[in-house]
């Protein structure tokens, strides 16, 4: 377990501020307890400085996992956020997107959200910006990244992509922890 470097927290607070915008600060400079960001076999975790104190009499060969795990760097250096990561991305999301009853179980099942299945949008939400997707009871299902902006949702058909799929809850019942942990 060692902090992260210059480069690596870069990426991460960019890959972070897609989501949040300037929420991020908010991340470490909590009001109950400082948290940082710890680096495991290429894997990001955000841990309170208390736990990561307690941690460091464990063996480094030894500690698997120590935290929430937010993501992890990919070979190329790009980094990847898991949906262990949803929590904190949907407390501070600048953007979202509520979907239809309907359309719910074809997003966990990983595939994008369509118009069709568009209940509400935040306005004035840009292209490509990230989103973090609910339901209309405001429970967090994933996040993604916007097809359209709020003011092209509008005028198209009901089979155009309006969010493209990076993660949902779902993964746990897919199988696809192996990725993840």
């Amino acid at each position: 377990m060692r902090p992260l470097n210059e480069d690596e927290t870069k990426t991460l607070f960019q890959k972070l501020a897609e989501y949040m915008g300037r929420s991020v600060e908010r991340l470490i400079n909590r009001s109950d307890e400082r948290h940082c960001f710890r680096l495991i076999k290429d894997r990001v975790y955000y841990i309170s400085e208390s736990v990561m104190k307690s941690s460091t009499s464990i063996n480094k060969d030894n500690l698997l996992h120590c935290g929430t795990c937010l993501g992890k760097f990919t070979k190329s250096g790009k980094f990847r956020l898991h949906i262990t990561a949803l929590d904190y991305l949907s407390q501070y999301s600048k953007y979202k997107v509520w979907l239809k009853p309907s359309a719910e179980m074809s997003f966990l099942y990983g595939n994008n959200v369509l118009k069709s299945g568009l209940a509400r949008i935040t306005e004035s939400t840009p292209q490509y910006a990230g989103v973090v997707i609910y339901n209309l009871a405001d429970i967090p299902l994933g996040f993604g990244v916007a097809a359209q902006t709020t003011d092209a949702c509008k005028e198209l058909d009901p089979t155009a992509n309006v969010v493209l799929h990076q993660a949902d809850v779902g993964e746990f019942l897919r199988g696809l922890e192996d990725d993840m942990f």
